[in-house]
This record gives C-alpha cells, sequence and structure tokens, in this order.
C-alpha cells in the first residue's frame, strides 16, 4: 500500500516509524508543518515528523498551506493509495481528501465524538474523564467529524499528566493505524457514524486559563494540574510572582480557599478538599521540590497564596 503520511509532532513519531518498519507499507512522501522559531533565541527548529523522517531516509514537504492546486497536484503525484493524518495541524481541504483510492485516515487522540479538536488529551485530563483512548476514522470536510473504523481504550490514571498520556496513546497508536490499514486493504472495515449529538470540542489549551482557583475543589485543580503538564503549566501567585506547579495530590485538610494549612508536607486549601503540593518552579528559578521551596521561602501556616 502506497502511503503519504502528514504529521507534525512527537504524538506522530511512533506511527511513521511503525509503518516504516512495515514491509507491507511504501511510505512516498511525509508532510509537516513548517520549522518554527522556539525558545526565547526564536531558534529556527523542525517539527519531530521532520527529523524523523529524515532519519529514515523519507522526502518531506513543508508546505504553509495545503489550499493550493498546485499541492494537491504534487500530492497526486505520489498516487497514494491512502493519506494517513496524525496530528497534522492543517486542514485538509476537498481536492486532497478525494486523491487517494481509500481515502484520508485520521488518527485522533480521543474516544470519538467526545473532544473533537486540537487538545483532546489534555482537555480529557482537565475534565476529569476516567477513559480515553484513540480512534482511526475516515477523514471528511468537517473537524474530526468523519465515519468511525477502529477505537483502541484505555483508563487514564488518577495522578497521570497529559504529557504522560500523550506518550501512552502515541505509542498505542501504531497498532491501531496498522491494522485499520490492512482492514481497508482487504475490504473487512467497518464503518459507523458518529452521533453527533453527543460530540464535545477540545479547544487548544492556552496560557491565561492556566492560572489556579483556588475557590474550585480539590479534584478540579488537581485535574488542572495534571492537564496542562507538560504546557503550560498550571500556575498560582507566591510573594508577588508567578509559581508553577507542575506536580500534586490530593489531601483531606481544610481551611480557606489559598490557604497554606501544612508546610510538612505543603498543603494549600481548596474550596473542596485541598492539594498537596509536590514540584513547584518560582518564576526566574528551577523547578524543586515544593517542600524545599517553602522552606527556602520561610513560610507559615495560614499564609494566603
Amino acid at each position: 500500500m502506497n502511503v503519504v503520511f502528514m504529521g507534525t509532532p512527537d504524538f506522530s513519531v511512533p506511527s511513521l516509524e511503525a509503518l516504516a518498519a512495515d514491509g507491507r507499507f511504501t511510505i512516498s512522501a511525509v508532510y509537516t508543518q513548517p520549522d518554527k522559531p522556539v525558545g526565547r533565541k526564536r531558534i529556527m527548529t523542525p517539527p519531530d515528523v521532520k527529523v524523523c523522517a529524515e532519519k529514515l531516509g523519507l522526502q518531506v514537504r513543508q508546505p504553509e498551506t495545503l489550499r493550493s492546486a498546485d499541492i494537491a497536484a504534487e500530492i497526486a503525484g505520489f498516487c497514494p493509495d491512502i493519506i494517513v493524518v496524525i496530528a497534522y495541524g492543517k486542514i485538509l481541504p476537498k481536492e486532497v481528501l478525494d486523491i487517494p483510492k481509500y481515502g484520508c485516515i485520521n488518527i485522533h487522540g480521543s474516544l470519538l465524538p467526545k473532544l473533537r479538536g486540537a487538545a483532546p488529551i489534555q482537555r480529557a485530563v482537565i475534565e476529569g474523564e476516567k477513559i480515553t483512548g484513540v480512534t482511526a476514522m475516515k477523514m471528511d470536510a468537517g473537524l474530526d467529524t468523519g465515519d468511525m473504523i477502529a477505537t483502541l481504550e484505555t483508563k487514564i490514571l488518577p495522578d497521570e499528566t497529559a504529557g504522560e498520556l500523550f506518550d501512552r496513546l502515541a505509542c498505542a497508536a501504531p497498532d491501531l493505524l496498522i491494522d485499520t490499514l490492512v482492514s481497508l486493504e482487504n475490504g473487512t472495515a467497518e464503518f459507523t457514524k458518529q452521533d453527533d449529538e453527543k460530540s464535545t470540542y477540545a479547544k487548544p489549551l492556552s496560557k491565561e486559563e492556566a492560572v489556579i482557583d483556588w475557590s474550585l475543589s480539590a479534584q478540579q485543580i488537581h485535574n488542572k494540574v495534571r492537564g496542562m503538564n507538560p504546557w503550560p503549566v498550571a500556575f498560582t501567585q507566591y510573594g508577588g510572582k508567578k509559581l508553577k506547579i507542575y506536580a500534586a495530590k490530593l489531601s483531606q485538610r481544610s481551611g480557606k480557599p489559598g490557604e497554606i494549612v501544612s508546610l510538612d508536607p505543603p498543603v494549600i486549601a481548596c474550596g473542596e478538599g485541598s492539594l498537596e503540593l509536590l514540584s513547584v518552579q518560582l518564576e526566574g528559578k528551577k523547578q524543586m521540590p515544593a517542600a524545599d521551596f517553602f522552606r527556602g521561602q520561610r513560610a507559615s501556616v495560614g499564609e494566603m497564596i
């Protein structure tokens, strides 16, 4: 089966590697986002998929948009039987969707129709979901609205971060993808329409929503801390500076929302329950164990955070 692969971040890499290693598939080209400036020094950095593709000796294309007759003609020139899309980050126009014999297949990081959109893994954690997974679907013109072909479910662990879940789902995706491609080629694939009435949307994360509201329950704040790790990282204020919280766990102590109710270990009261802080980073400083941070700050029980 002749494949054109489209993906950008590290989530896509295990699937690209699996396709390249499987003798049943030929990857004619890899499409990914253009290199982008990263960090304070704005160093131009290639996407993870580009780095992987070049190591595998594959052709790489990085168009600014797919909404071009020339790009559509270029893709058609590779004569793909199928286009595989995993976290590419660009909309495929109808002219591209119609090119392959078997259509365009997307591997999405949720159990559709829940959490369509850009940040399904992070939102699953933030919203307190207990179960998530990956879905293989045939793409159409909508946003993650195509017919489902196969799914893989997994439990979200109580203290699991979005980054940890991201890695687990990335490693689970290749088997689902290859099984889906084989079923399409041998004609055994079954298509199930999504129930739009049950759909939810996973909007992109923003730095603005990372601020912690201590009047919320400890469970809600714990979900936010987990769901926003590794980016943008949930934060509060301490001593007039931003204090990022990388890890925490639920506690049963009580007090006023935002009050330090214990220092050994450091525990902050919430609107309901409390949260023990495990790993923090003060603005301009390094990440460190929360107990060491508060000890160094000479914090006291009863302080508000």
